[in-house]
């Protein structure tokens, strides 16, 4: 099992207590594409960043390829962030002044990888993403979608053996957003990466394989989608 939360409770406390989540129980197998749905406010993006190792949960275990985390340091959690996930977030995350090379290089610095290398290696996934003639322009000079697949191969670099998506598309057009989410569901296929996306787009959520209903802080319906787009991914070239 890569993901499982058993009996998950967070409180927030900003003046009066916030309840967000409320005893989540969740499996994801290794290799899953799974999409977690909700309103605002239903705790479907804390409950990413409990997984994600970005927040802590108050009761309950989190475990994380087998491995229990709780209480680590943020040197611990940072060791885990840098080494099984990659982030992928609905408003991007890019450093304006780096160019799309720097940022895609900066997983990398943090794991102390030389400067060569770590170059070699950011130009390889922007080519494989099709930005390559992009490498050297800054973030304000791109589309949404370039900024986006810029994103995604940040994710990508350290060879996470997850990503976190938190609305994705939510910044982008329509066809842009088929054309990442057919990038995320190739690198499920062909990567067997275990993905989970955060939406509330239900067009998002039937790429995926299954999809998990969360509402006022429990999991309600949790629906396996037989149907997922299955049929879009053999025409995407995006990945060579």
């Amino acid at each position: 099992m890569m993901i499982e939360l058993k009996d998950i409770n967070k409180t927030y406390y900003n003046g009066q207590p916030l309840h967000v989540l409320k005893g989540v129980n969740l499996e994801i197998e290794r290799g899953e594409f799974v999409s977690i749905m909700g309103k605002s406010g239903s705790g479907k993006s804390t409950l990413l960043n409990i997984v994600g190792i970005l927040d802590n949960y108050d009761t309950g275990e989190y475990y994380l390829d087998g491995k229990l985390i709780k209480d680590l340091t943020e040197r611990q959690a940072a060791q885990y962030r840098n080494r099984m996930i990659g982030f992928v977030f609905q408003s991007f995350n890019l450093i304006s002044f780096k160019t799309a090379v720097e940022n895609v290089e900066l997983p990398l610095f943090y794991q102390g990888i030389g400067r060569r290398q770590r170059h070699l290696m950011a130009m390889e996934y922007l080519e494989r993403l099709g930005l390559k003639e992009w490498a050297n322009h800054y973030p304000n000079a791109m589309s949404g979608g370039q900024k986006q697949r810029v994103a995604i191969a940040r994710a990508l670099i350290t060879r996470p053996q997850i990503i976190l998506a938190d609305e994705p598309t939510g910044a982008l057009d329509s066809k842009t957003s088929v054309e990442v989410m057919d990038l995320l569901a190739q690198l499920n296929r062909e990567e067997k990466m275990t993905i989970a996306v955060v939406t509330h787009e239900s067009g998002v959520a039937n790429y995926t394989n299954r999809i998990i209903h969360i509402e006022d802080g429990i999991i309600g319906k949790i629906e396996e989608n037989l149907q997922h787009n299955s049929s879009v991914f053999a025409t995407n070239t995006i990945i060579k």
